[in-house]
């Protein structure tokens, strides 16, 4: 007897190590799986070169009375996927925000760089990095939500695979990995038919759910390009929520980098 349970504590004690090896090889699978997801996303959109869109912005308290604003969004693709796209968004109306402009050259790693023009003051103020979780012209999207979501500022994970609407979607959490963000993590829905991104959960710091961003009527473009027509971007922490409603999107508008560099600016009313 006494042989057999030493037998069988070194086989537990081999076995051990074995399970501990299968779970890292599994977790190594759900980190390569959820790249590989989010990178079949990120690259049916490459190609599109520049594009430039109009589009209401609609804020919604908790009471749920709402006002609007007009803008106009116009973005220039860098082919390599390493350096981020650039994108300048400038507001037509209200008046009293009328030429109000954000510039953005999305990096990788580094923080992304951000000029936000204020035509009341006639100055250029560079966005901190540090502010980058901040609320964007008060509404629930973060400056760092406005800027483009490029593949290599997240890790990933694949969690499962699950219904979305009339879809399948794979699950795929992610986790930032540029300095300052104001999230721990976020959950993204992509669908597994045009490999579209169809709703984000942001979690905070303290790691509670602080906001879900859906992405509405989606429409293909030129034959290739989707975009999603509506996001909306609900906070569950005040109960407030935004929209953006796009218009008919235009590519190969012929921008090039001398439409986002800082001069431009002060000109865009």
């Amino acid at each position: 007897m006494k042989k057999l349970l030493a037998t069988l504590a070194v086989t537990a004690l081999i076995a051990l190590p074995a399970e501990m090896v299968w779970a890292v090889d599994a977790s190594q699978e759900a980190k390569e799986k959820g790249f590989e997801i989010a990178a079949r996303s990120d690259r049916s959109d490459r190609g599109f070169g520049d594009s430039r869109v109009e589009l209401k912005m609609v804020l919604r308290n908790a009471a749920g009375a709402e006002t609007s604003r007009d803008m106009e969004i116009s973005t220039l693709e860098l082919p390599d996927e390493d350096i981020g796209d650039r994108s300048l968004l400038t507001f037509s109306s209200p008046r009293d925000i009328e030429g109000t402009a954000l510039l953005s050259h999305a990096r990788i790693l580094d923080p992304d760089d951000q000029w936000l023009y204020l035509p009341a003051l006639k100055r250029v103020k560079r966005i901190s990095s540090a502010n980058k979780s901040g609320p964007f012209v008060g509404s629930e999207f973060a400056f760092e939500d406005i800027t483009s979501q490029e593949l290599n500022k997240f890790d990933y994970v694949w969690l499962r695979e699950e219904a979305c609407g009339d879809l399948n979607c794979d699950v795929v959490e992610r986790y930032p990995l540029y300095e300052n963000s104001g999230y721990t993590r976020q959950v993204a829905w992509i669908d597994q038919t045009d490999f579209q991104v169809r709703k984000v959960e942001y979690y905070d710091r303290k790691d509670d759910l602080l906001k879900t961003q859906t992405f509405e009527d989606y429409r293909l473009y030129n034959d290739k390009f989707w975009r999603a027509q509506v996001f909306r971007m609900v906070n569950h922490q005040t109960g407030k929520s935004t929209d953006l409603i796009f218009g008919d999107y235009i590519f190969e508008v012929g921008l090039d980098d001398g439409d986002f560099v800082k001069g431009v600016l002060r000109r865009q009313r």
